[in-house]
């Protein structure tokens, strides 16, 4: 069933149960712990059938399942073919072996110059601030990073400053990793402050899905560290589906921008979650009714794992054609796909 957005409200969705008020507001690093880890509570959850059960079992063996429950609750109860269901709920396809899907599928590991750094692009740098996710999304490029060898504490904080320090042509650090809000405010704006400190760096870019799947995570010592300082802030949020935003997502997005972030939203085209025109199109008036602008359309990274939601190249193009036969042109994000060891995102011409 594809769910409409109009005028706000998403219809033909049935919610799994409603929120008690301590859940509500309940603390994000709560939220966080009670995430459900085992298919086996997933199924029982969501009342699927058990024959899910044994790929589920396999999938998380290879990748681990993490799914906090603001985000179940956006789910339609005996429904396996939930769009949200299906960016998270493990496989046994993932188990196969298919030819020209990676481990590192952007070579990212090339691009690795100190431990917690990823270097890429001039002018911008990326920090691996947390290795954990509130969320294992199937599809994660990165689900086989090593970020063991990437941990950015102690001393390997300080010869990260240092390197940004150096580097005048950077004038833009983007926290990522996991998801760098998965770290603590404290620990957060602490690196801030000693970013800030550094003159030729002008903006700080959070890439994250937290907002999105635990808004809780909005906090106002959060707002702070973020959007209070010199630093001009810009959130790259990650949402597939209109059905990802419900009101508490809402609001915590609201809070956000009316601390004066800039909020954009990356998506990534995947197949039986978004792969049709009507989807993407209440997708985009979704996140502009939430003050998002829709930014990136990404084609799948192709890393070993997640080959089942791979939409062709082809395909791609006739969605966003149609797309854009839907919606005004700021409503159709660009569709691009990254290449290793290119100096930008590649654009995906339509003709």
């Amino acid at each position: 069933m594809i769910t409409r957005y109009e005028g706000g409200v998403h219809t033909d969705k049935l919610s799994t149960r409603l929120l008690l008020p301590e859940e509500r507001t309940a603390s994000w690093k709560k939220v966080l712990s009670d995430s459900v880890t085992e298919p086996e509570e997933l199924l029982k959850i969501l009342s699927l059938p058990e024959s899910l059960l044994s790929g589920a079992i396999n999938g998380s063996n290879s990748f681990s399942m993490r799914i906090p429950h603001p985000y179940i609750d956006r789910m339609t109860k005996g429904d396996q073919f939930d769009p949200l269901l299906r960016q998270v709920l493990p496989l046994g396809e993932e188990c196969e072996d298919v030819s020209g899907f990676s481990l590192d599928p952007l070579a990212e590991q090339s691009q690795n110059p100190a431990e917690g750094i990823i270097h890429k692009y001039r002018g911008r740098l990326l920090l691996i601030v947390s290795g954990a996710c509130a969320i294992n999304c199937r599809f994660c490029f990165r689900r086989h990073f090593p970020y063991g060898d990437n941990q950015l504490g102690g001393d390997n904080w300080m010869q990260a400053v240092e390197y940004i320090r150096s580097q005048e042509s950077i004038h833009e650090v983007i926290l990522s990793g996991g998801d760098p809000l998965a770290a603590t405010d404290s620990r957060l704006a602490r690196m801030v402050d000693a970013l800030s400190d550094i003159p030729h760096v002008k903006t700080l870019r959070i890439h994250t899905r937290l907002p999105v799947v635990i808004p809780q995570r909005i906090t106002e010592e959060m707002l702070q560290w973020f959007c209070g300082g010199r630093l001009k802030p810009v959130m790259v949020i990650h949402c597939n589906h209109a059905n990802e935003i419900d009101e508490q997502v809402e609001q915590a997005l609201k809070k956000l921008r009316n601390a004066g972030a800039t909020l954009l939203n990356q998506t990534v085209l995947l197949k039986g979650v978004n792969d049709n025109s009507d989807s993407l199109a209440d997708l985009s008036h979704a996140l502009f009714a939430a003050g998002v602008m829709p930014y990136y359309l990404h084609l799948l990274d192709r890393v070993q794992g997640a080959a089942h939601f791979d939409v062709p190249e082809e395909r791609a193009k006739v969605l966003i054609t149609e797309l854009m036969h839907q919606c005004p042109g700021y409503l159709v994000p660009r569709l691009v796909r990254e290449v290793a060891g290119e100096a930008s995102k590649t654009p995906i011409p339509i003709s």
